[in-house]
């Protein structure tokens, strides 16, 4: 999967409200994902800006958060989720906020393609779990995306045999639940 932007931001944690250095990734699948090192072995948190995000306001426009000290206000950036909470951040310059904004903006809107050969033609396709993202290298400055489907008919011929072997089961119980009043005749 590509990677959009990654880097250095302060994230504000939800419950102690204290300020810490996290190393943030935005993938273009639109995960948002926070980790306490570079090496992105210590995963935090995980937010789905295609999914959740409502929102992105930075400097001045984010009312009521206090930025860390030694750090202005204008290099402040709050991600607004759909379930009325937020991710604080804070960046190291007015200019690297205005660029993680647009960034995540831009991941946001920005839908996935898929080309159907048939038709000649590009469909946006939503992005969830059942779908797979591949993107073509060298593409230049119009990335080529193209999205690998799961196949809707996928297990269905296992879930019809689990249903026959239950309702198997279901009738030899039921049969013998049957013939027990002759038995005790």
């Amino acid at each position: 999967m590509a990677l959009m932007k990654s880097g250095w931001l302060w994230r504000q944690t939800t419950v102690l409200k204290r300020w810490k250095l996290n190393w943030c990734d935005i993938w273009i699948d639109g995960s948002f994902v926070f980790y306490k090192s570079d090496s992105r072995r210590d995963f935090m948190q995980r937010v789905s800006l295609k999914t959740t995000c409502v929102d992105v306001r930075s400097g001045f426009e984010c009312a009521g958060v206090n930025p860390p000290e030694s750090h202005p206000r204008e290099n402040l950036l709050v991600v607004l989720l759909a379930d009325a909470s937020s991710v604080n951040l804070c960046a190291n310059s007015e200019d690297e906020a205005i660029a993680w904004k647009l960034t995540i903006v831009d991941t946001k809107r920005n839908p996935l393609f898929t080309y159907d050969p048939y038709d000649d033609s590009y469909q946006a396709v939503p992005v969830n779990s059942h779908h797979t993202i591949y993107i073509t290298p060298g593409a230049g400055p119009g990335t080529h995306q193209v999205v690998v489907q799961r196949d809707p008919f996928d297990g269905v011929a296992e879930q019809l045999a689990l249903g026959l072997l239950a309702g198997m089961a279901a009738g030899a119980a039921m049969r013998s639940f049957l013939w027990m009043p002759f038995l005790f005749c």
